[in-house]
């Protein structure tokens, strides 16, 4: 291991986790994916191949990154806002529909979708890093430097929130706290979250007086969701058949123990639609167990901490706050899919990083850790240059 890691620049103990959790995915699509094969037909392995690739297109642009020079990132985070506004545009008009959402894009050849909010969201934590650091003294005027830092998170937000709305809410929560992290000033941010609240109920007060503006298309889907999880007694989310996912999540946990049924073996797996992906947490106990579930949030939360060390071992404020939101989206996502497959959360579709069945959240999750181990690299590189320094200087006075 300690020879391929040679090639692999930054924080090797980042490299691992992700390389085990990529490795490990492999076994856990092969597996989970059963129910896909009822549904839309093909083979476990087809379903195993078309993974594969997503996950050499994810590595090879994890590799390709942290290679690239930390301050470029920088620089093309202008950019990158501004394609995901136009990739969020054209989803928006002419994206496929896939379980009742448009919200992919179909790459042309190839026949692989992507997912624009996936994208939208790195876009957005890195010009919101680049935005903080810009307009930093002038965060007490409201013209000058408030509206031009909470503009781009209204808009991407606004642009998601049609078809995907688990996702607008959780980027909108990682782009408060990152204004947070940020010494945005606290009575701003109170101003802010009154006013995006408002803002919400004005819309689903216009949506509900105005149905066939079509303005909100999923929000029937939402309401039944909140419904079923807060407002239904017990009994009757026993026996709603439209939360039987929800429901044999619950119970897939409840088989999998202390130990699991073993690798495929579990049998609610065939049950649960998104086994693979929005419900992969329940599956993975099913076969693992919950001791095995343990040290899997063990895993996630090492990694946090160490993309949290690369964030405060940098002297570039931008790269702080670029590695301090990506450590806390990949925790934030991993955190809602657990609360969601326990029952503590309404059914959303936030997958677990890394592992769930490949596609654009795994490539940019890929693309994410590229960015903090380009950071992790010339954080490195600067510290060997310091040290040597220190010994050339020891050895000239001796």
């Amino acid at each position: 291991m300690r020879y391929y890691l040679k090639y692999l620049k930054g924080d090797p103990v980042i490299w691992m986790i992700v390389i085990l959790l990529m490795s490990f995915s492999l076994v856990t699509v092969y597996s989970f994916v059963p129910v896909l094969v009822k549904i839309e037909g093909g083979t476990p392995f087809y379903y195993l191949a078309k993974h594969l690739v997503y996950v050499v297109l994810g590595f090879v642009s994890m590799f390709t990154l942290h290679r690239m020079n930390a301050k470029y990132i920088y620089q093309i985070s202008k950019f990158a806002y501004y394609l995901a506004i136009g990739l969020l545009l054209f989803t928006m008009f002419f994206g496929i529909n896939v379980n009742g959402a448009d919200r992919w894009i179909r790459i042309p050849f190839i026949g692989l979708t992507f997912q624009s909010s996936d994208f939208a969201k790195l876009a957005l934590l890195m010009y919101l890093s680049q935005l903080l650091v810009k307009k930093e003294k002038y965060f007490d005027d409201w013209k000058e430097g408030v509206l031009p830092v909470l503009a781009p998170i209204v808009v991407i937000c606004l642009l998601i929130l049609k078809d995907n709305l688990s996702t607008a809410v959780m980027l909108f929560m990682l782009s408060f706290i990152l204004l947070f992290i940020g010494r945005f000033p606290w009575k701003k941010l109170a101003v802010i979250f009154t006013s995006v609240a408002i803002l919400g109920l004005l819309l689903v007060t216009v949506h509900k007086a105005f149905p066939d503006l079509n303005l909100l298309s999923r929000y029937d889907t939402w309401e039944a969701r909140f419904e079923r999880k807060y407002l239904q007694g017990p009994a009757s989310v026993e026996f709603d058949i439209s939360n039987a996912q929800a429901n044999n999540a619950k119970l897939a946990i409840y088989n999998g123990s202390v130990t699991g049924q073993g690798v495929g073996d579990g049998k609610l797996k065939g049950y649960i639609p998104e086994a693979y992906a929005d419900f992969y947490f329940a599956s993975f106990i099913e076969e693992f167990g919950s001791i095995s579930a343990f040290f899997l949030m063990f895993l996630y939360m090492v990694l946090l901490l160490r993309i949290i060390r690369v964030a405060l071992k940098t002297d570039v404020l931008f790269e702080s706050y670029i590695c301090l939101a990506i450590g806390i989206h990949l925790l934030l996502q991993t955190s809602i899919n657990m609360l969601v497959c326990t029952g503590l959360l309404p059914v959303t579709g936030q997958n677990m990083p890394f592992l769930a069945m490949g596609g654009s959240a795994l490539i940019m999750a890929c693309i994410s850790i590229g960015i903090v181990q380009s950071i992790a690299k010339k954080n490195n590189k600067l510290t060997a240059t310091v040290t040597s320094f220190d010994l050339n200087e020891d050895e000239g006075k001796n």
